[in-house]
């Protein structure tokens, strides 16, 4: 595992990350992805572009997006 994790890093320098994405995710990979990181933080990049950059979340900021989105909160951007 990268040594030095910061936020916008390329998604490949976060080595033995486990990436894993939804069951719902669609056969194009279109989808983001996600990994536990051993800091406690969360990893999130695009499937399409796995060596992108990714974007490195705290459990607390990506539990209140998981509860937004479970309550409908951004429901409109599909719309």
């Amino acid at each position: 595992m990268a040594e030095h994790i910061v936020n916008g890093m390329p998604a490949d320098a976060l080595t033995g990350a486990s990436w894993r994405k939804s069951a719902r995710s669609g056969a194009n990979g279109n989808c983001v992805e996600f990994a536990q990181l051993p800091t406690g933080q969360i990893a999130v990049r695009n499937s399409r572009f796995p060596e992108g950059p990714a974007l490195i979340y705290t459990r607390a900021e990506l539990a209140a997006f998981v509860a937004g989105a479970k309550d409908g909160e951004f429901d409109d951007v599909l719309n």
